[in-house]
């Protein structure tokens, strides 16, 4: 069984770049190994899902409405048919105002990368650049082994 790595080439890229597209094993498994180096050093990571995200910045950074699905059921009255409206918090603000006093950062960490357009993609770099404690991962598609670029570059090779 081959040495397995010590992610701090990772880590040091993520900490220098803010934002990394990654490309993983599609088997699967390795992902975690990293995210436990990032939780090991001193991040926090959250993970979700590119799919069904909708506008980043307000799911990531603002207080958003969100109806659940009706299911068939209609309210009656004055309501909309379509259902009440809730309001969430944003995630990664609100993780953010959680850190314990010693951790590095917040590390969102997102799979299914490769449906989110190119706008979606360079706000999290900006997001990434505007607060510096944010750092992106975004998984972008399979490879034979693990590899990231920048995400900037992954922009740019798009």
């Amino acid at each position: 069984m081959p040495l397995i790595t010590t992610g701090k080439s990772f880590i040091k890229a993520l900490e220098k770049n803010g934002a990394l597209g990654l490309y993983m094993p599609l088997e699967g498994g390795a992902e975690g190994r990293y995210q436990r180096r990032l939780r090991a050093y001193g991040y926090q990571t959250v993970n979700i899902t590119a799919r069904g995200l909708g506008d980043l910045a307000a799911y990531l950074t603002r207080i958003h409405g969100v109806r659940p699905p009706h299911l068939g059921k209609k309210t009656i009255g004055q309501d909309a048919s379509v259902g009440d409206i809730y309001f969430v918090p944003p995630i990664a603000t609100y993780e953010l105002s959680t850190l314990p006093a010693d951790a590095k950062g917040l590390v969102l960490w997102i799979i299914e990368g490769q449906i989110l357009s190119r706008q979606e993609i360079q706000y999290l770099v900006d997001l990434s650049k505007d607060e510096p404690k944010i750092k992106v991962v975004l998984e972008l598609g399979g490879d034979r082994y693990v590899n990231w670029k920048p995400l900037a570059d992954t922009l740019a090779a798009a």
